[in-house]
């Protein structure tokens, strides 16, 4: 019996609550979606909630820490290059499929994921779990959210549209909406940064049950509107598989470029952690609430499902691979190879060797 609790509890502590409770949300915007004056509701709340997690966003991100990344430009500005125009051309090259195979929400939504920032949180948690150069991360990943701020838009009504044809009403307008609903907030916290991130580092535990409230009411708001337009009705099984492929591929194919490109530019091992991680993973937090600015409401649900299901993929395979590498490294120091870029010592590590 105690057996069989223990094992339980092992696999509870690798479950991420987090992905349950937002497919929970689904689940339950499928079957109770707001309607009526409810989704005006909710509409107004998740643009108040918006507003709020942006905020936060620019309170507790570091000024210093994301223009750290211009003196460390040999790891940084490969995982940039990868996140605004690698990814994007990648992007690029699936929009180029026939229209019946993905649809032009879908295509639109796989165009939206190319263009998003890294994401925080998890770059950090996987490179210190995978012993890396942690305090790389957080200046890689903290400056890919700064200029997804500005990039991600842009990027997108620029891809958007050309490769559309107008299929997806998006365009310079709503870049308008951006900065009020987006940019000003985040500003807003940057400016009040040094009078508020004491306080928001004494109170973590609620600060993260308000970012992730938060994401949860945009996914309720957006999938209740899908429910409305029939987003169940318009993804076949065959679409949905055709997509999870999809994202697949673009996960393993910007896995291997970071790697590749690690190499190539003689990184040591702890930068190369991070380069893979900072350059192959995209965010939900940035990337939902900025669907719902861009896209009109009743099509956001079809286009972040390509995000929702990314953001599924690169959380078990990158969990996967930083569990992998802490057991490599010590492989490569009980059997040292002299003379590899694994062997050497970063000199801007922040996380313990060995």
């Amino acid at each position: 019996m105690s057996r069989t609790l223990t094992r339980a509890r092992r696999l509870a502590g690798r479950v991420d609550w987090y992905i349950v409770a937002l497919f929970s949300v689904i689940g339950f915007a499928t079957l109770a979606p707001a309607e009526r004056q409810a989704a005006e509701v909710v509409t107004g709340l998740t643009q108040v909630a918006i507003g709020v997690l942006f905020f936060l966003y620019g309170a507790r991100l570091s000024p210093s820490a994301a223009l750290e990344g211009v003196r460390h430009w040999r790891l940084h500005l490969p995982v940039l290059a990868l996140t605004f125009i690698a990814f994007p051309l990648v992007g690029l090259a699936i929009a180029l499929l026939p229209d019946r195979m993905l649809g032009a929400e879908l295509t639109a939504g796989v165009l939206f994921l190319a263009v998003l920032p890294s994401t925080v949180q998890s770059s950090i948690a996987f490179t210190s779990m995978a012993r890396g150069n942690v305090a790389a991360a957080v200046c890689s990943a903290s400056f890919s959210t700064v200029l997804g701020v500005v990039l991600t838009p842009v990027l997108a009504v620029l891809l958007i549209q050309r490769s559309e044809d107008g299929g997806i009403p998006i365009g310079f307008g709503q870049l308008g909406d951006i900065a009020v609903q987006l940019l000003l907030p985040f500003l807003a916290g940057q400016m009040l940064r040094r009078w508020i991130s004491d306080w928001l580092g004494r109170h973590r535990a609620v600060i993260s049950v308000c970012d992730r409230g938060s994401i949860l009411l945009v996914v309720y708001s957006a999938f209740s509107r899908g429910m409305t337009t029939g987003i169940w009705q318009r993804v076949s099984p065959a679409r949905l598989a055709l997509l999870g492929a999809l994202c697949a591929l673009l996960l393993g194919v910007a896995l291997l470029l970071a790697n590749r490109s690690a190499r190539v530019l003689r990184l040591p091992r702890e930068d190369r952690v991070t380069a893979v991680f900072c350059g192959a993973t995209k965010s939900l937090a940035s990337g939902l609430p900025m669907a719902s600015v861009l896209f009109p409401a009743g099509r956001v649900a079809m286009i972040v499902l390509p995000l929702m299901l990314y953001h599924t993929l690169q959380l078990v395979v990158c969990a996967w691979l930083a569990r992998r590498w802490p057991t490599t490294l010590h492989t490569a120091t009980t059997h040292p190879a002299p003379h590899t870029p694994d062997s050497a010592t970063s000199p801007h590590s922040g996380s313990p060797a060995g």
